[in-house]
């Protein structure tokens, strides 16, 4: 049940099943989002936590060690029970996430609830990873190895962290990896509460290890070591590009990057207005506008423009905002101070730029990060609320004519991760799916997540794929061994003799 009383038990590193102080022995305070006011400190690690961290990872993956030679099907039971010691504690972890975010109790629950899926999900790979053989010629025996990379570093966004957590933990572990995992600084608690079941199930110490910190030492330090194979990434273009230069120059290990996007959702004239407005509507707003994937910019078709917006407006109002605690509240606080004055500087540039603000527009309350869910209409390409990422409530709404002219507009973003269209014509979605440039597209619907389709960008909101096998395959490594074997083809070609005599016989 919904208690924002919840009590937090782990507030520490967590390094070879153990939760230690950071090194220096300095902390950080979390912000509750709700009131804005302290909501617990968390150990506070640097370079040197993070070279224990691998360290211990490093050592758990060490041919001799147990987690190297344990069955794979034994590694998927584990994962399993991982997700059923997730389930058990699911109150708990949605009262952490909700704590942490300030998303609605509902929407962390469902995230907790898509957690276990998807460890559940990748638990069943474990035992299922495999290679290929090859057609070679002459005396060769060719073949392919499927392995584990190595010691993988991991570094969580703040907007979905449990699920993010899943995105990442659950197909390093199945394929057979070490893991040092960076939470955000923001969002630090069900990471952690997560580790502590790490260890409760039996996984090894040093498989999975917790180093909570700020992006300028923990994840500076997660790229640069060298004893780091693969770092995935999730957060904003401006410092994937950081890390993928830090990591390139320590030792080219390969990287994984899950970025942001300023994406576009088409509404064509065909549409039913309510359904689709109903669609646009949750593709905006859904965790208070704090997703990579958002709509940021809803194109809608000249003949129905003036009723969508209309729609659309009437859903903003009919939309509670308040405590995310509190039943049937849909949009919670933003996830601090710094963004919500970032989300209000983008309304009054819209104002002056000239958009026309239908509904919104302004702070609730002096306590907490709560914004008015926000219209406007009117907008075109040029202003800066439709070229960049706002990441708060606002609905940008775009007036076009034609497919043509659409996909040329919505193509001419930075950013390339998801996209959306709403129609009944078969034909025009075939045409827009094929020629709108995003990693995800939905149709008829959005932010639609399952562990088993992957999801990833194009352009600078990435190249890394999370879920699905694409999610697994980034965590492993292709040998391939080919053995020089006259012996098996002179038994072949003998056997392939005695076949032909007794058939001519």
């Amino acid at each position: 049940m919904a208690n924002q009383n919840q009590e937090i038990k782990y507030n520490k590193l967590f390094i070879n099943n153990r939760f230690v102080d950071a090194k220096s022995g300095k902390s950080f305070h979390t912000i509750n989002p709700i009131n804005g006011k302290q909501l617990i400190n968390i150990a506070e690690g640097d370079k040197a936590d993070v070279d224990l961290a691998v360290e211990a990872a490093r050592k758990a993956f060490h041919l001799d060690a147990p987690w190297r030679t344990m069955d794979a099907s034994k590694r998927g039971k584990l994962l399993n029970r991982l997700a059923e010691l997730i389930k058990r504690d699911m109150n708990v972890l949605t009262n952490l996430e909700t704590l942490d975010t300030g998303k609605p109790w509902g929407d962390a629950q469902r995230d907790v609830r898509h957690a276990i899926d998807t460890i559940r999900y990748y638990a069943g790979w474990a035992d299922k990873v495999s290679g290929s053989t090859y057609p070679a010629d002459g005396q060769l025996i060719s073949q392919s190895r499927k392995e584990p990379i190595g010691v993988v570093g991991q570094i969580l966004t703040w907007d979905y962290p449990i699920a993010m957590l899943s995105w990442k933990l659950a197909p390093a572990l199945a394929a057979g990896c070490t893991v040092v995992l960076k939470p955000s600084s923001r969002t630090p608690l069900t990471a952690l509460h997560v580790a502590a079941l790490t260890a409760e199930v039996g996984l090894p110490e040093g498989v999975v290890n917790v180093v909570t910190g700020h992006g300028h030492t923990v994840g500076q330090a997660l790229a640069a070591h060298r004893d780091i194979k693969h770092l995935s990434f999730s957060g904003t273009s401006e410092v994937g590009k950081l890390v993928m230069e830090v990591a390139a120059k320590s030792n080219l290990k390969k990287v994984a990057l899950h970025l942001s996007g300023n994406n576009p959702l088409v509404v064509l004239k065909d549409a039913d207005i309510d359904e689709a407005a109903q669609i646009a509507h949750r593709a905006v707003f859904a965790n208070q506008g704090q997703s990579p994937t958002a709509a940021g910019r809803v194109y809608v078709q000249d003949e129905i423009y003036d009723q969508f917006v209309k729609r659309s407006v009437e859903l903003a109002r009919q939309r509670k905002v308040g405590n995310p605690f509190e039943e049937g509240v849909r949009q919670g606080p933003q996830i601090d101070e710094k963004l919500l004055t970032r989300v209000l500087s983008y309304i009054e540039a819209a104002k002056k730029h000239g958009a026309k603000l239908e509904a919104g527009g302004n702070r609730i309350g002096n306590s907490g990060f709560l914004v008015e869910p926000t219209v406007f209409s009117n907008v075109n390409d040029d202003m800066k609320i439709a070229q960049d990422e706002i990441y708060g409530p606002v609905q940008v709404i775009i007036r076009f004519k034609t497919l043509e002219e659409v996909v040329e507009r919505a193509n001419r973003s930075w950013s390339a991760l998801s996209a959306g269209i709403v129609t009944r014509n078969i034909d025009k979605a075939t045409y827009l799916s094929r020629h709108l440039k995003a990693g995800n597209i939905w149709v008829n619907t959005y932010n639609q997540f399952a562990p088993q389709a992957s999801i990833g960008g194009m352009k600078q909101s990435g190249y890394g794929r999370s879920l699905g096998h694409a999610g697994l395959k980034q965590y492993l490594v292709t040998k391939t061994v080919s053995v020089h074997a006259p012996w098996f083809h002179q038994q072949h070609q003998q056997q392939h003799q005695e076949q032909q005599q007794q058939y001519r016989q």
